[in-house]
């Protein structure tokens, strides 16, 4: 088995707003909502959650880049 990696999901794979949730989801083996989740909590305690988010959106790869093909 190959090594896991990290990438954020495109529009046509489910993907809300820049697929960043969809793509940590399918990392770690959770449901996206649950991720989703998270990152409104942390946007409401400490708006931490949107700037995490806008870096992750800039800095990770689509899939299609990281499995050509998807």
């Amino acid at each position: 088995m190959g090594t896991k990696k990290l990438y954020r999901l495109e529009k046509h794979q489910g993907a809300l707003l820049a697929g960043v949730c969809g793509g940590l989801a399918e990392y770690f083996n959770l449901d996206p909502s649950i991720v989703r989740l998270i990152f409104v909590a942390l946007t409401v305690l400490a708006s931490v959650g949107f700037w995490v988010y806008v870096v992750a959106a800039i800095i990770l790869p689509k899939k299609s880049d990281v499995y050509p093909g998807y």
